[in-house]
């Protein structure tokens, strides 16, 4: 096989992946079509097929491809922070900031949820989740100061509560200011911290 075949399969493989993602996004996953994905990609529709058996397939694979997770988590981990609640603090921030700039994400996900009913999230979560031992591992580094929660469920919240942060914001843009009452994630970092109870020995 000469270096030119070689280099030209996984350069269409991306090419149709690229492809399939703008007309997801465009036009939503039922509305498109492996024809029209082959068509934008530039290729037959027979050649499609050498690379993916089904739109299905297609999309499984950007799911995990385009998963901001794999660029925010190495962020994370290299945030500065003297002590659990700066970290948090800033971590927070850093994953909220990165959501932010990856709206096609939240569409993927809708098309996941709609259309695959979380098929794909055992998958998704199987390449994730090694890439956040590093940041289980930190939480750990504090166990004296933390009620003994399974680290993993800690992750999750964390990870649970930031993401509903994010899509909250997207939902109330629109509220006035008035409502807000503050730094609205600063009000979310210390209900992950402290819970919404009044501490009694406090009262």
């Amino acid at each position: 096989m000469s270096t030119a075949s070689v280099t030209k399969g996984p350069h269409t493989h991306q090419v149709i992946l690229e492809a399939a993602y703008s007309l997801f996004l465009e036009q939503g996953y039922a509305a498109t079509s492996m024809r029209q994905i082959a068509g934008r990609a530039g290729r037959a529709l027979g050649g499609i097929y050498n690379h993916f058996e089904s739109k299905e397939a297609i999309f499984a694979e950007l799911i995990i491809e385009r998963h901001p997770f794999q660029q925010v988590l190495p962020i994370m981990l290299n945030t500065p922070a003297n002590d659990i609640e700066q970290f948090v603090r800033k971590a927070a921030r850093t994953m909220v900031y990165e959501l932010g700039k990856r709206p096609d994400f939240i569409k993927l996900m809708f098309i996941e949820i709609v259309e695959f009913n979380g098929k794909n999230m055992p998958n998704m979560l199987a390449q994730v989740l090694p890439q956040a031992l590093p940041l289980v591992k930190e939480f750990n580094k504090n166990r004296k100061i933390l009620r003994p929660i399974p680290p993993f469920i800690f992750l999750r919240a964390f990870i649970g509560l930031f993401f509903s942060y994010y899509m909250t914001e997207l939902l109330l843009a629109n509220i006035p200011a008035a409502l807000v009452q503050g730094n609205t994630l600063d009000h979310f970092v210390d209900i992950f911290l402290h819970g919404v109870l009044v501490n009694k020995e406090l009262v």
